[in-house]
C-alpha cells in the first residue's frame, strides 16, 4: 500500500465514522500530527513515511496533537473527537510507520559495519526512533548481486528517499548510497563480466550464460547508483558521505573542507587520511582520537608526529597516566601463532606480543609542570 492509497483509504474510513466529507489533504495533515510533526511537508522534510511488516508501537503522546489539529483545520469539536478516537488504531491496522533519514542513515551504517565489516561505524550517537525501524532491514543483509539490497526494502520507502533525494535532501542521498553500497567489490572473480560484454558485443545469450551477464548488469546499475547518490550527498556538504568518498574514490574534498569534520569518528578518518597520503590530516585526526582518550592515538603521536617535542610528549604521556596506563612500562603479553590470547591451559607454541616502555628525556621542573597542567585540562575536558 503507497501512502496514497492509504489517505485514500484513511479518508474513506473517517468519513464512514463520521457522516461528513473530510478532504484528502487534511488527512495527511493528520498523520503528520499522529506521528509529532507540526504538518505533513515538516513530517516530509526529515522523515519518509512507508508501510511497515508489522503494526508500528503508536505513541498516544500525539492523539491530543491529533485533536487539535482537526480543530486548526476547522472541524467541529464532535469530529475530531471520532478522529481522535479512529484515525490512531487505522494507522496502526495499515502498518503506517515512518522513520527520520538520520535514523535510517545510522541503521544502515550498523548493518553494513555488523555483516560486511565496513568501518567501524557504531559509535553513532543513539537514536530516539530506533524502534520504528526494526522492521525495515531484514536480520540478514542480502550477500549477492543477483538480489539487489534495494529489493528488501518497502518500496514506498524507497520512492519516498527518492523524492526527497530529487529536492536535494543530503540525508535521503546518503540513505540511497548505502543501500546501494557494493558488496565484496574487491572480492569480484576474474572475468566475471564476459558474458555481459559476449551480450553487450551482440551475441544472443540463453539458459545461465543470459543469467550471468543480467546479473553482472544489474552489478554495474548499482555500482552507478551507489557512486552517484554518495557525490551528491558529498556536494550537498553531507560530513559521512563526504569521508566515504575519500575511502572509496579517493576524493579529497573531506579533507580540505573544514578541520572539525566529523569529529565523533576520528580514528576512521585518520585512517583514511592515511590511505591517501595525507599526512597532516592523520596527525590532525589522532590528535582529536587521542584528546577523546585513545591511547593507540597516543602511543602514534607520541612515537610518530611528535616525538620531535617533548612537551608534548609528556603531556601525552601524563594524560594517559591520567586515564590508567603508564606507556611507561612495558606490556608484553603471550598470544598464539593466530595472534590470540594465550592460555596455559591449552598450551602449544607461546609468541610474545606487545610493547616496551617510553623512554623519552626528562623535562626541567617548570617545564614538567606545564606539562602536567596540559594533560590534566585534557582530562577535565572529558568531562
Amino acid at each position: 500500500m503507497t501512502i496514497k492509497e492509504f489517505a485514500y483509504s484513511a479518508q474513506q474510513h473517517l468519513q464512514a465514522q463520521t457522516g461528513q466529507s473530510l478532504k484528502r489533504a487534511h488527512i495527511y495533515e493528520f498523520l503528520a500530527a499522529s506521528f509529532g510533526f507540526n504538518s505533513f511537508a515538516a513530517l516530509c522534510t526529515e522523515s519518509v513515511v512507508f508501510q511497515g511488516r508489522q503494526e508500528p508501537k503508536h505513541d498516544s503522546q500525539y492523539n491530543q496533537s491529533l485533536r487539535q489539529r482537526c480543530l486548526e483545520l476547522g472541524y467541529q469539536s464532535t469530529i475530531a473527537d471520532i478522529v481522535f478516537s479512529e484515525f490512531p488504531p487505522f494507522i496502526a491496522e495499515q502498518r503506517i510507520t515512518f522513520t527520520t533519514f538520520s535514523a535510517l542513515v545510522v541503521k544502515l551504517r550498523r548493518q553494513l559495519s555488523y555483516h560486511h565489516g565496513y568501518p567501524d561505524w557504531e559509535d553513532d550517537d543513539e537514536i530516539e526512533d530506533e524502534e520504528n525501524l526494526a522492521d525495515i532491514i531484514d536480520d540478514d543483509w542480502p550477500p549477492l548481486y543477483d538480489d539487489i539490497q534495494q529489493d528488501h526494502f518497502p518500496p514506498d520507502l524507497l520512492s519516498g528517499l527518492e523524492a526527497a533525494a530529487a529536492k536535494d535532501n543530503s540525508y535521503a542521498h546518503y540513505a540511497l548510497a548505502l543501500i546501494h553500497m557494493p558488496i565484496d567489490v574487491d572480492d569480484r572473480e576474474a572475468g566475471i563480466d564476459y558474458w555481459y560484454n559476449q551480450e553487450k558485443s551482440g551475441r544472443v545469450l540463453t539458459g545461465v550464460e543470459k543469467e550471468w551477464s543480467d546479473n553482472y548488469a544489474k552489478m554495474l546499475t548499482n555500482d552507478a547508483k551507489f557512486e552517484f547518490h554518495l557525490r551528491e550527498a558529498g556536494r550537498l556538504g553531507n560530513e559521512q558521505a563526504l569521508l566515504d568518498l575519500a575511502d572509496k574514490f579517493d576524493d579529497p574534498s573531506f579533507f580540505e573542507a573544514a578541520k572539525d569534520l566529523a569529529d565523533h569518528n576520528p580514528l576512521r578518518a585518520a585512517e583514511v587520511a592515511e590511505k591517501l597520503g595525507r599526512k597532516e590530516d592523520v596527525h590532525h585526526w589522532l590528535s582529536i582520537a587521542a584528546k577523546a582518550g585513545d591511547i593507540h592515538s597516543i602511543l602514534r603521536l607520541i612515537e610518530e608526529f611528535e616525538n620531535h617535542d617533548l612537551q608534548s610528549c609528556w603531556t601525552w604521556l601524563y594524560f594517559a597516566q591520567l586515564l590508567g596506563t603508564d606507556l611507561t612500562r612495558d606490556d608484553y603479553y603471550a598470544i598464539n601463532e593466530d595472534g590470540s590470547i594465550y592460555d596455559d591451559d591449552v598450551g602449544g607454541p607461546l609468541h610474545v606480543a606487545g610493547r616496551g616502555g617510553i623512554n623519552i628525556t626528562p623535562l626541567s621542573e617548570n617545564q614538567d609542570s606545564l606539562a602536567r597542567q596540559a594533560a590534566q585540562e585534557i582530562f577535565d575536558s572529558l568531562h
